[in-house]
């Protein structure tokens, strides 16, 4: 259950860190600021990772994490928009896959014995 809360509220807190400043979120992941549209799109994404953490859902973390870290790794081999902090979102999001999906594919004790 730690697992689950840690994974919620870093995706929470993000959603509010791109609610509240999109423009530098964006800079600080990809190196480059947003344009008008941009801020809003990103407030609308922020609007959505909030709702995902606040879910707590173990599927949907998941899914998120495998998701945002393949993108993002796909950003980095490129080369084109990378910031100070893609690479260690990158490693982020790859180890809590990791973790989620273990503790999502985990067989229960519980329920063999």
């Amino acid at each position: 259950m730690k697992l689950i809360t840690f994974a919620a509220a870093f995706e929470a807190i993000t959603g509010l860190i791109l609610i509240a400043v999109p423009s530098w979120l964006a800079w600080l992941l990809l190196g480059s600021h947003l344009a008008a549209v941009g801020d809003a799109v990103g407030r609308v994404a922020g609007i959505a990772l909030l709702a995902l953490g606040l879910s707590r859902s173990v599927q949907g973390l998941l899914s998120y994490n495998v998701l945002v870290a393949i993108f993002l790794l796909y950003l980095g081999i490129r080369g084109e928009l990378v910031g100070v902090l893609l690479w260690p979102a990158f490693a982020a999001h790859g180890v809590l896959s990791v973790l989620l999906a273990r503790l999502a594919y985990a067989p229960d004790v519980s329920k063999t014995t």
